[in-house]
């Protein structure tokens, strides 16, 4: 058994997500069965659903470092910090804050050049 080159190494380590992405797409899978959950509990509309259903696509397709999937991740953080900002400055919710301020660092963590570079 030989030992892979340093080009082999490199072209191993474009293929796999950044440490990042993986976790933004775990994230999103938690924000899924969050909703799914929700529509089968009638906590939420089951119009909710297609929700989950982004969220899921996105989360796949950021896995395969698809560039459409990262705008789709890019779009639902962003709207996700504004709207729990919103919610903490308008009810004073502490865990509103805190979700908003970690989708804010996953809407930072994206638009890096680093991270658009890794797409496809």
């Amino acid at each position: 058994m030989t030992l892979p080159t340093d080009n082999e190494k490199s072209k191993i380590a474009e293929r796999l997500p950044l440490p990042g992405l993986a976790a933004i797409s775990l994230y999103l899978l938690a924000l899924a069965g969050v909703v799914i959950l929700g529509v089968s509990g009638r906590h939420y509309p089951p119009l909710f659903l297609i929700l989950a259903a982004g969220f899921i696509a996105a989360s796949a397709g950021l896995l395969l470092l698809l560039r459409w999937a990262w705008a789709m991740a890019l779009g639902a953080v962003f709207l996700l910090t504004v709207y729990d900002l919103w919610i903490f400055s308008r009810l004073h919710e502490l865990p509103a804050l805190v979700q908003g301020l970690l989708n804010l660092v996953f809407f930072l963590y994206l638009v890096r050049t680093e991270v658009r570079e890794r797409l496809r």
